[in-house]
């Protein structure tokens, strides 16, 4: 089965446009690496919660936009490479920096339980 990665990320609404650049030129990066999918989420129906949400996960500001990263790999190893080939990637530095505060997004890497 395969592997994928997910992020969960505020960014600022006004900011779509530029997250889309980013996100854009980050595509083809992945592919070249073996992501056989990557999907990028605006945020259109993202509730807060009283106990707990993605909204308060990420603590969303008011003018911010949840938005969900996902691409699946074939392997952890192609993931891995990815990542590690981003860390001094021109192509990657040249995209400039992220629209969005890293420090609250959220991220993780999963190994397929079902694919239907």
């Amino acid at each position: 089965m395969s592997y994928f990665q997910i992020a969960i990320i505020p960014v600022p609404t006004a900011q779509k446009e530029a997250y889309l650049r980013v996100s854009t030129g980050m595509a083809p990066f992945f592919k070249e690496f073996g992501a056989l999918q990557v999907f990028e989420g605006w945020g259109a129906f993202v509730p807060p919660g009283e106990v707990t949400s993605l909204p308060m996960a990420v603590q969303l500001g008011p003018d911010e936009t949840v938005v969900t990263s996902f691409i699946e790999w074939p392997d952890m190893a192609s993931a891995e490479a990815c990542m590690t080939a981003m860390e001094t990637d021109e192509r990657i530095a040249a995209l400039g920096d992220m629209p969005f505060d890293g420090k609250r997004m959220i991220f993780g890497t999963f190994e397929t339980l079902l694919k239907a």
